[in-house]
């Protein structure tokens, strides 16, 4: 009852507010038509909180949200932006954001200061969206990898408990994986190892490598260093880097007492040898767990965090989108004539990030100018959190800390959102490039064509052409 006082008190002031004075309707200035570009999300994913906002702000007369696939999306998003064609608020993911500085407008700090956003999301999207201060981007959910297994060859292996640290994991290898006397792994304990028959491999060797405290770039971001203290592997001094490579390589090398995965045609792609209940254990994101039961609805597997290096601090992997605003979108009036009605830069800035901050942040921290009575066009619902209706329908683990303790409890689900808290990932100017030259700095490694080392100075030299390439591109 305390909680409903304060929300309908809030929403008077803010009526006040909006009207200069409770005596009076005032007259929106204008009405602007927001477009949102996304990929994943259907739009029935935000068609309630599209209505709820519209009534709220009558500033805004229409939202409207169109999805593309993840395939084409980012050549589609650039082609639009060049032309003057592009969307008001579109999705990017946290890697992206470097190289859309030149696109994107960040919050004006009296709507969304940093403090504000330290305080509501998780580390991770801190530090992917903000830069000197300034707020790029809002998230909804992040992702981070956790560890699937298969119960039913857990318990054939004797196995009560998934591993919790990779010590555990490489001791269980030998009593998961089954080689036949014509040396093919028949069944494999762990896909890790290879490049390409993994899906998001190069994710999970940036796991590796952020757990072992490697340094990925420079502190400006502006070039990849793969640095840190050296540390002691077995006889030699190892970068944390190499550590890092050379371990999850030795996944795939047949001398290895803990091989249990290889780049030949023997092996299927890592996600449908887990589907054929032929592979113990992989690496993934949540949203793959609809990718198993629709390949195999009977599999009995489910999930647990990911392991850890025993004696440092806990580190996941985590990935995640934010939505930003567009830099100098022309503005869209509906509901007058647009030659009468003239909206500066600043107030589609305002108003567009005013609509973000709905979106994302908790109701008590995003309260929203609303009009008076007789604009609301219809019910209001003031205990309405965008957030966690967006969560709710569409099963993904959040980005903002609050909902996230309600999530923890909550099968499967619960695993990658209790993550999202120890998530990490790091800034990529080119992230296609650098995804493309980890992959074969892996597949050099399996191939025996690098040593781990060699691997990654070429690597680390190739990335770095590759950002000024597209610097000088830009």
């Amino acid at each position: 009852m305390k909680k409903k006082i304060a929300t309908i008190f809030v929403f008077m002031l803010l009526t006040i507010s909006f009207s200069g004075c409770g005596c009076k309707t005032s007259t929106p200035a204008f009405g602007l038509k927001l477009e949102i570009w996304g990929i994943n999300d259907d739009a029935d994913a935000y068609s309630v909180i599209f209505r709820n906002y519209t009534k709220l702000n009558p500033r805004i007369k229409e939202i409207v949200y169109r999805k593309f696939s993840a395939d084409t999306y980012k050549k589609e998003l650039l082609e639009a932006l060049a032309s003057g064609k592009g969307p008001d608020i579109f999705m990017i993911n946290s890697t992206w954001e470097p190289s859309f500085r030149n696109k994107i407008v960040s919050a004006p700090t009296e709507i969304i200061n940093e403090k504000m956003f330290r305080d509501n999301f998780v580390d991770l999207t801190s530090d992917a969206f903000i830069t000197g201060g300034q707020i790029y981007a809002v998230p909804l959910s992040v992702d981070s990898l956790a560890l699937y297994y298969n119960k039913d060859l857990f318990s054939e292996a004797g196995i009560t408990n998934p591993p919790t640290t990779w010590d555990e994991l490489t001791a269980m290898i030998p009593r998961l994986t089954k080689i036949n006397n014509d040396g093919q792994i028949i069944q494999a304990g762990a896909a890790l190892g290879t490049a390409y028959n993994i899906n998001r491999s190069t994710d999970i060797l940036g796991l590796l490598m952020l757990q072992n405290k490697t340094e990925m770039t420079t502190p400006d971001g502006s070039a990849v260093i793969f640095g840190g203290a050296i540390q002691t592997g077995g006889m030699q001094a190892l970068s944390p880097a190499e550590l890092a490579l050379d371990f999850y390589t030795g996944f795939a090398k047949i001398n290895s007492p803990y091989y249990s995965w290889n780049s030949t045609q023997a092996m299927h792609y890592s996600l449908d040898a887990f589907a054929e209940g032929t592979l113990a254990m992989m690496l993934n994101y949540s949203w793959h767990a609809d990718t198993i039961r629709s390949k195999a609805p009977k599999l009995n597997f489910t999930v647990a965090p990911v392991p850890q290096i025993q004696g440092y601090p806990k580190v996941d992997f985590g990935n995640c989108y934010g939505y930003v605003v567009a830099l100098n979108k022309k503005p869209e009036i509906v509901g007058a004539d647009p030659a009468t009605v003239s909206v500066s830069e600043q107030s589609r800035i305002n108003e567009t990030w005013k609509f973000l901050k709905y979106l994302a942040f908790k109701p008590e921290v995003s309260a929203t100018p609303v009009a008076s009575g007789n604009q609301l066009g219809g019910s209001v619902d003031l205990n309405l959190d965008p957030a966690k209706a967006y969560l709710e329908k569409t099963k993904k683990p959040a980005a903002r800390k609050d909902l996230i303790e309600e999530q923890k409890e909550v099968y499967e689900l619960g695993v990658f959102a209790e993550q999202n808290l120890i998530a990490r990932n790091w800034k990529q100017k080119d992230p296609e490039a650098i995804e493309a030259i980890m992959g074969e700095m892996i597949d050099n490694v399996n191939r025996g064509k690098s040593s781990a080392y060699d691997a990654l100075q070429s690597a680390t030299s190739r990335i770095n052409q590759a950002i000024k390439t597209n610097a000088v591109g830009e």
